[in-house]
């Protein structure tokens, strides 16, 4: 039997990789000018190349062996975290770079930013985890009812069974923790990429872009190599650097803002 607060604490986090991104375009929306091609520029774009351009690399580079696992993670750790955590910076900052290039002539000020950021994050939570915990509160449902449906079943699904029993129940809230988090990450890159885009002088931040997300990977890939443990600190890493990550959007929002209103001046002029 999967404990019944077990499918509460995944039903949160459901709930949490869905809802948040929704919850945010609704709020923001009018009060930062927000649009909604930006949005699914974002959505377009993670899906492009996270989802398709960077799969293609990690098949050459983590080509799993006859019994599934990743060959770097055994013979070196350290070269598979060095690896995991530049590939998402590189991949998605750059298609970040190129779709606000794309849009920067019909769009501008921060909330650009900010609906690209919900975008890019949000699909992400819903794809990877609001879906995927979705399936597994229906398989959870299906154990405890005695379902028919589960006889029969293939190998990998059986092995999900038995991590849906004996998973300690509070760890199926992480994962909604953890898109509270990398939401809060999407949007301040999503400003960092804009701002190098659409002010003069402020180019850095497109590589500052791809350095901080690999920063933030780092405890990341270190847990799924095995070289940290404990996911909860994992969680707590990645937590204290997103509070001032997310700080230093806020200013850059103001410089976005005062290049908009210079320009609308020198237009006037």
């Amino acid at each position: 039997m999967v404990p019944v607060l077990s499918i509460i604490f995944m039903f949160v986090s459901t709930l949490i990789s869905i809802g948040l991104p929704v919850a945010l375009f609704l709020v923001w929306r009018k009060k930062y000018g927000m649009k909604v091609v930006p949005m699914l520029i974002g959505v377009a774009t993670f899906i492009l190349f996270a989802l398709v351009l960077q799969p293609i690399m990690h098949y050459f580079v983590l080509s799993p062996r006859a019994d599934g696992s990743i060959g770097l993670i055994m013979t070196d750790p350290a070269l598979y975290v060095l690896y995991a955590i530049l590939a998402a910076g590189i991949f998605e900052e750059t298609g970040r770079f190129i779709a606000f290039h794309i849009i920067k002539k019909k769009y501008s000020g921060y909330g650009t930013g900010l609906s690209y950021g919900i975008g890019h994050g949000g699909i992400e939570a819903i794809l990877l985890v609001g879906l995927a915990v979705l399936n597994s509160i229906i398989l959870s449902f299906m154990i405890n009812t005695n379902s028919s449906a589960l006889l029969g079943l293939n190998p990998s699904v059986q092995t999900q069974i038995g991590v849906l029993i004996t998973t300690e129940p509070l760890l199926f809230l992480t994962a909604g923790i953890e898109r509270i988090i990398a939401v809060s990450l999407h949007i301040s890159l999503s400003i960092f990429v804009w701002c190098a885009v659409k002010v003069k002088g402020k180019l850095w931040l497109y590589p500052a872009a791809i350095l901080i997300h690999a920063v933030f990977n780092i405890a990341p890939a270190m847990y799924q190599a095995g070289m940290i443990r404990n996911v909860w600190l994992t969680e707590a890493v990645i937590f204290i650097m997103v509070v001032p990550t997310a700080i230093f959007a806020f200013f850059i929002c103001k410089i976005i803002q005062k290049n908009d209103d210079n320009q609308e001046k020198e237009t006037m002029q």
